[in-house]
């Protein structure tokens, strides 16, 4: 999220998409509650631009993917006009079946990566914000990179640690 409001790229997504997320993170995460990912649906729509997708459930139907049930995804990609579909599900979205519209399905590392290339001062700024937005608990800098590595964001781990030295305090280091 924090990437996202860099305006690096245009993050879209749908209701349906919310729906997904929320529903796998209540199962998965016993300890959330719905009224806490409905309030963090609404922070997401609120903060960043033109994130909404709508009108593209008519394309539902006329698409095909190895999971009839991520249909809803590329559709939403094909109506904003998106050229990457950012998951960690790659195979239910095959390169031929997203490719003929013009999309790429990409692993969140690849894309971090991707999107470092762009700017990585901004990148890391921005990563810098969601560290010091882990209040409970608070993370070190080896501890917030560690859980990138446990998040299957390993090039995402490696680059932030490569550019830390540029955000840390003078006379910083990874353990503060």
């Amino acid at each position: 999220m924090h990437l996202a409001m860099t305006d690096l790229f245009r993050a879209k997504w749908s209701v349906d998409i919310h729906e997904e997320w929320i529903a796998a993170l209540l199962r998965e995460r016993k300890d959330l509650r719905r009224d806490q990912l409905e309030r963090t649906r609404q922070l997401m729509d609120s903060h960043v631009r033109d994130c909404l997708v709508e009108d593209y459930e008519q394309l539902i139907s006329g698409l095909q993917l190895p999971d009839p049930d991520d249909r809803h995804v590329l559709a939403c990609a094909i109506r904003s006009g998106a050229s990457l579909i950012v998951t960690e599900n790659l195979r239910d979205f095959p390169a031929g079946d997203v490719a003929k519209y013009g999309i790429e399905a990409i692993a969140p590392d690849d894309f971090v990566a991707d999107i470092f290339d762009l700017d990585p001062a901004i990148v890391m700024a921005a990563i810098k914000r969601h560290k010091q937005s882990l209040k409970n608990p608070p993370k070190t800098w080896n501890q917030y990179l560690d859980s990138l590595s446990a998040a299957k964001m390993h090039q995402t781990a490696t680059l932030t640690r490569q550019y830390l030295p540029q955000v840390l305090p003078v006379g910083g280091d990874a353990n503060d």
